[in-house]
C-alpha cells in the first residue's frame, strides 16, 4: 500500500505538469484522473485504464449531447445518470463511471459546448489516465521472494504433519496439538493471494506458474486433513500402521524435494502387497483400525496421484513431492 500511495504522487505530480506544459485547461483535473488510474496490478492497471478512457469518452459526448439538447440544468445530471450508468454497466465498463462523470460535471460548469472544450477533456482524460498506467506498469514489487518464502514455509509444515502422524501410527498413545495444519492452511490461502498477484504483474508469458503450485498444495492438504481424521480413529498399534509410518517418513523428505520421486507410491504399492497376505483381524477392535488405515491408504493415493499429475522436470524450481 505504501508504494501504491508513491506511485500515486508521483502519477498526479507529472500529469499536472504534462497537462500544464501543453496548455490545458482545468489542469488538475489531470491530477485527479491520475489518482483514480493507479491500480494494484499491471495487468488490472491496464484493464481498468482502457474501460475509465472508453467510459469517460462515451460520458463526455453523452453529456456534451444532453446539455446541448436539454439546457445546462441541475435536473439534467440526474438524466445523465440515470441513462448513462445502467449502459456502461452493461457495457462492462463500470469502472470509468466515475471517471466520465468528472469529465461531465466540467462540461457542466463550463456552460457550453463546443469543440475546443471537448478535444481539452479528451486530453485531460489521456494525460491524467495515460500517466497514472504507465507509472503503474512501470515498476512493480516482485512477489518472487516472498512466494520462495511461502513454498519453503508449507513443505516445511507438510514434513512435520506427516512426522505427527508417523508417531502416532507407532505409538496410538501420542498427542498432537494439530497446530501445523493451522498454519498449513493460512500460509496457503496467503500464498495463493500473492501468486494471483504475482500473476496480474506478469504482462508476459513465462516464468513459474505459482498459482498451480500452491493450489496443489491446497488440494493435498484437504487430502491431508482426512488423512487426519482417520490416523484420529486409530487406537491400536499395529505391523500395518508400523508399515504406513514409513511411508510417511518417506515423505517427511519427499515433500520438499523439486520433483516427483514416486519413491513414497512405491513404498505404497509394496505395502499393500503385505498387506494382502497378512492374517484377517481377530477382533472387532482391529477390524475397525485396520479398516481405518485401509482408508488412509487411498488418501494417500490422492496426495500422491495430485503430486504426480502436476509433476515437473527435475531441473524447474517448484516442488511436487
Amino acid at each position: 500500500m505504501g508504494f501504491r500511495v508513491i506511485k500515486t504522487a508521483l502519477a498526479v505530480i507529472v500529469s499536472i505538469f504534462l497537462a500544464q506544459t501543453l496548455g490545458l485547461q482545468s489542469p488538475l483535473s489531470a491530477g485527479l484522473l491520475a489518482v483514480l488510474g493507479v491500480d494494484v496490478t499491471k495487468k488490472r492497471g491496464l484493464q481498468t485504464s482502457f474501460q475509465r478512457i472508453a467510459a469517460s469518452i462515451v460520458g463526455l459526448f453523452f453529456g456534451a449531447g444532453l446539455f446541448w439538447t436539454l439546457g445546462f440544468h441541475v435536473w439534467v445530471i440526474g438524466v445523465f445518470i440515470l441513462v448513462l450508468y445502467p449502459i456502461l454497466s452493461r457495457l462492462k465498463l463500470k469502472e470509468g463511471i466515475v471517471t466520465g462523470s468528472v469529465v461531465m460535471f466540467h462540461v457542466f460548469a463550463s456552460g457550453r459546448v463546443s469543440a475546443e472544450l471537448l478535444l481539452n477533456e479528451i486530453a485531460l482524460l489521456l494525460v491524467g489516465l495515460g500517466t497514472a498506467t504507465l507509472i503503474n506498469i512501470g515498476y512493480m514489487p516482485r512477489e518472487d521472494k516472498l512466494l520462495q518464502e511461502y513454498k519453503q514455509r508449507v513443505e516445511q509444515l507438510f514434513s512435520q504433519i506427516f512426522l505427527e502422524l508417523s508417531h502416532h501410527l507407532r505409538d496410538n498413545g501420542y498427542i498432537w496439538s494439530g497446530a501445523e495444519l493451522l498454519e498449513a492452511d493460512d500460509t496457503i490461502r496467503k500464498a495463493i493471494q500473492a501468486a494471483q498477484r504475482a500473476n496480474e504483474n506478469n504482462l508476459f508469458a513465462g516464468g513459474p506458474n505459482w498459482s498451480v503450485y500452491f493450489y496443489m498444495r491446497e488440494r493435498q492438504l484437504d487430502a491431508i486433513q482426512r488423512m487426519v481424521q482417520l490416523v484420529a480413529r486409530i487406537y491400536q498399534t499395529l505391523p500395518h500402521g508400523e508399515l504406513l509410518a514409513l511411508v510417511f517418513d518417506g515423505l517427511t523428505e519427499d515433500v520438499k524435494v523439486d520433483h516427483y520421486t514416486g519413491r513414497s507410491e512405491k513404498k505404497l504399492n509394496e505395502m499393500e502387497q503385505q498387506f494382502r497376505y497378512m492374517p484377517l483381524p481377530a477382533t472387532r477392535e482391529e477390524f475397525e483400525v485396520r479398516a481405518a488405515l485401509l482408508q488412509l491408504v487411498e488418501e494417500l493415493k490422492v496426495y500422491l496421484s495430485v503430486a504426480k499429475k502436476e509433476k515437473r522436470p527435475v531441473e524447474e524450481p517448484l516442488g511436487r513431492a
